[in-house]
């Protein structure tokens, strides 16, 4: 069965389809090796990422930790277990998932994560206006 990106929704909260297919696409471009410029392009110009202790404004600097987060990793996995918009039609979330890593070592692990968004309408599209990811970065180290 192929992997989905698909995840689950409160109950009675009215989630907008076009979030809903963001979020799908930006996983799955997530877990593409050289898509950073489609990685990027997720955000607005000036929006703001916080990767664990990492933090970027802007484009350039949203591309440079995208880059260092496939440094030391060979291939990627997302599942995102459920997504909690603060509102029927709102664009602010909370999410939380886990992530199947293989270390260009070929050691793996999984890590869980959650995360906060804020997405705006730039240009017609969904896009990440603010981005924030809690995770165990030292997981990656403690690989086998």
């Amino acid at each position: 069965m192929a992997h989905s990106y698909k995840s689950e929704y409160p109950p009675g909260v009215q989630a907008d389809d076009g979030i809903k297919a963001f979020f799908e696409e930006f996983y799955k471009t997530s877990d593409t090796p050289d898509a950073h410029e489609k990685y990027a392009d997720s955000f607005t110009g000036d929006a703001t990422l916080i990767m664990a202790s990492k933090k970027g404004v802007g484009r350039e600097e949203i591309l440079q930790i995208r880059k260092g987060a496939w440094a030391v990793v060979a291939s990627r996995q997302h599942t995102i277990h459920k997504i909690f918009p603060f509102g029927s039609g709102s664009s602010e979330v909370m999410l939380y998932g886990v992530v199947a890593y293989t270390l260009k070592d070929g050691r793996k692990t999984d890590v869980e994560w959650g995360a906060r968004a804020n997405l705006v309408q730039d240009g017609g599209k969904w896009k990440l206006q603010f981005y924030q990811v809690y995770l165990d970065s030292a997981a990656t180290q403690n690989a086998k």
